[in-house]
């Protein structure tokens, strides 16, 4: 593979940062994901974690790392011999969303600032294909690129001190779903009732890394359909295979 130039830190006494270069790109999503899949399969008899971002991954060793140097090429040469696969497997996700102001909240003032009508704004932010690069912030929430330049917006200066499960929201040049009740500055411009996290299930995330994102606009009668739905345990989301 060898497609970057990578750069290895070490990360206190049991981690090393590997960094890619600093922007939101899907070749470097799918060279970060063809890597780590790479250490998964060379170290599946070691106790090893590895926590993702953007244009980086950390790996977490369960031991003292006492040569850097010896760990550091020997990823790097693991890397270098990386086949690329990650495309293959990759879903397409269909979440509904009720863009409904009950639930979008700052979607009129959105549109005011925007100079775009409401219908526009929904229009064009869900019928964009979204890449799921990583997820944190909190358990569930997916890190999404692809959001159309017409939709940017910088973060609230004030951000909310109660932002509700399940809200759709832009912040500067992505968007993202908040998957439980929490604080949050991006501008929220819908709901869905669709549930991003739950440790009752396998697995507890529905979408990985690679995975794809569109947003479907029901209405506020079908919101609360699917909401029902989901509380019996009866709603399944729909996906299909993404071959881009």
């Amino acid at each position: 593979m060898g497609h970057f130039k990578l750069k290895y830190s070490r990360y206190g006494d049991h981690s090393i940062l590997i960094e890619w270069p600093k922007k939101i790109d899907e070749t470097i999503l799918e060279d970060r994901l063809n890597f780590e899949e790479s250490i998964k399969l060379k170290y599946t008899k070691q106790k090893l974690e590895i926590i993702s971002a953007y244009n980086s991954i950390l790996v977490i060793y369960d031991f003292t790392i006492d040569n850097f140097n010896d760990k550091k090429n020997a990823l790097n040469q693991l890397y270098l011999a990386s086949k690329d696969s990650s495309k293959q497997n990759s879903r397409l996700w269909k979440i509904p969303v009720c863009y409904d102001t009950t639930f979008g909240t700052d979607l009129m003032t959105f549109s005011e600032v925007k100079k775009m009508p409401i219908e526009t704004v929904i229009e064009r932010h869900s019928s964009s294909i979204y890449t799921v690069f990583f997820k944190g912030f909190l358990p569930g929430f997916l890190y999404l690129g692809g959001l159309d330049k017409s939709l940017h917006l910088d973060r609230k200066s004030t951000p909310n001190l109660n932002v509700q499960k399940g809200s759709v929201a832009i912040g500067g040049n992505q968007t993202g779903i908040y998957p439980q009740n929490s604080p949050g500055g991006w501008h929220i411009i819908g709901r869905t009732p669709v549930s991003f996290f739950d440790v009752g299930t396998k697995p507890i995330y529905f979408a990985s890394d690679g995975d794809r994102i569109q947003f479907q606009a029901v209405s506020l009668s079908e919101y609360n359909a699917i909401e029902k739905e989901m509380e019996n345990g009866n709603y399944k989301l729909q996906s299909e295979p993404y071959h881009g």
